[in-house]
């Protein structure tokens, strides 16, 4: 007679008890709760939407190599001043050699950009810093040992190729959370914050080498500061943006709808930053601009952490009024009082509405390029904030040097004033590419 098969043994239940010998002997330890191992694995998001946004994988990384490569962009144009101004005796050649080389980068920089864009960051960022750190010491052993003075021109030109780390780190966020409006909000305000403490803090630190150390030093550390900052930044790989190979249906982000009037916005809101810098200056010196820098820091960093109005064209032109009316405020302070804690104070709210019209309007640039040309896109609109910062500098230079630094402080106001213009004109041609819905 066939035996009967053997009974299967009981299903373990989830709260069945595991047994595990311990010390000779067969003891049962309980299984813990799925609940509580749920639990155990889950990490609560955080509440900070900037803490959010740095923990996204690889964020950390990048951020730190980007930093400390972009606190050069504060330090290497007014050590080079210290340093050829100290050597051979004139602010004038000084002025013009880093004239010079701002408008090499005009030029340069979106080629730079483009090539980014087409083979990557780490590819193209690396060797193009290694050409400026070369550019850069150069200009240091030329003032060092009394070259002719165009070689100081050349020099400092050849520096124009550092890329557009402000760009690429912006360009990263743009890859990672794309399809998360309210991440690339809190991102472009983290990245504009970055961008004011880094002018803040690198002039300072500049200044503080060259007068504790030697004229070259502040060179030599930004110098050096940048090459480490770009080499870090390279190196995280998980994160950066695919190559987009150009072809011949590709065209430059120049054509798209709406770009011109946006990078004559920009190059109007570069005017405010130059002609501000240049009559505060001779008005009260350079530190009081700390102030302007920190408010604006200071806002970016709010605003990053509001909610944003859907309508990005209608907030750039709220944010351009706004920046109008406080860029008032300096002038109407330095024509009623001779009160430079008034001054501060009105430099202070003049600089809460910067940040954010310069978020508000990277973002509209992120939404108008092309994903695989974003580099080329903001570093053009960086170029044509360079070229407004020159022009308002050179008008405000003249106003003070003409008319005084009290009619001086109306080319900042009048320069928001055209940005708002130019933004208003040209709104239409964003609304055709969609850029004002989030």
């Amino acid at each position: 007679m066939p035996k009967s098969p053997a009974p299967a043994p009981p299903a373990r239940t989830a709260s069945a008890p595991l047994l595990t010998v311990a010390g000779g002997q067969l003891v049962a330890a309980p299984r813990p709760s799925p609940e509580k191992a749920v639990r155990v694995r889950e990490r609560p998001t955080p509440r900070n939407p900037y803490l959010r946004l740095l923990a996204t994988p690889g964020a950390r990384a990048f951020t730190a190599g980007n930093l400390i490569a972009r606190l050069p962009m504060g330090m290497l144009s007014v050590s080079a001043v210290i340093m050829i101004a100290g050597s051979r005796g004139s602010y004038a050649l000084a002025g013009a050699v880093t004239a010079t080389g701002l408008a090499a980068t005009a030029v340069v920089a979106p080629f730079t950009a483009r090539l980014v864009d087409r083979h990557g960051q780490a590819r193209i960022a690396v060797p193009a810093t290694a050409l400026a750190v070369l550019g850069s010491l150069a200009l240091v052993l030329c003032v060092r040992y009394g070259a002719p003075a165009w070689t100081l021109f050349v020099a400092y030109a050849a520096t124009a190729t550092t890329p557009n780390t402000g760009g690429m780190s912006r360009a990263r966020w743009a890859h990672l959370h794309r399809g998360d409006p309210a991440a690339l909000h809190t991102a472009n305000s983290f990245e504009q914050a970055a961008d004011e403490l880094c002018f803040m803090l690198g002039p300072v630190l500049a200044a503080t080498l060259c007068g504790a150390l030697f004229p070259e030093a502040g060179t030599l550390v930004g110098a050096f500061l940048l090459m480490t900052g770009v080499l870090i930044f390279a190196a995280q790989r998980a994160t950066e943006p695919p190559p987009n190979p150009r072809t011949h249906k590709t065209t430059s982000p120049l054509r798209t709808p709406g770009m011109p009037a946006l990078l004559a916005v920009f190059l109007a809101t570069g005017a405010v930053f130059g002609a501000l810098e240049v009559v505060s200056i001779a008005h009260a010196g350079g530190a009081i601009l700390a102030l302007q820098a920190a408010g604006s820091c200071a806002a970016g960093l709010l605003y990053g952490s509001l909610r944003p109005a859907r309508n990005v064209r209608r907030r750039l032109l709220v944010c351009l009024a706004a920046m109008t009316a406080l860029m008032s405020l300096p002038l109407l302070a330095a024509a009623s009082t001779a009160s430079l804690p008034v001054l501060a104070l009105c430099l202070l709210l003049a600089g809460a509405a910067t940040a954010p019209t310069m978020v508000t309007g990277m973002t509209i640039v992120q939404r108008s390029t092309p994903p695989g040309q974003l580099n080329e896109g903001m570093t053009l609109s960086v170029t044509a904030l360079l070229g407004g910062v020159a022009a308002g500098a050179a008008t405000g230079g003249w106003l003070v040097e003409h008319a005084g630094t009290v009619s001086g402080y109306a080319a900042p106001t009048g320069a928001a004033a055209l940005a708002l213009v130019i933004a208003a004109a040209g709104a239409y041609g964003w609304r055709r590419r969609g850029a004002d819905r989030g």
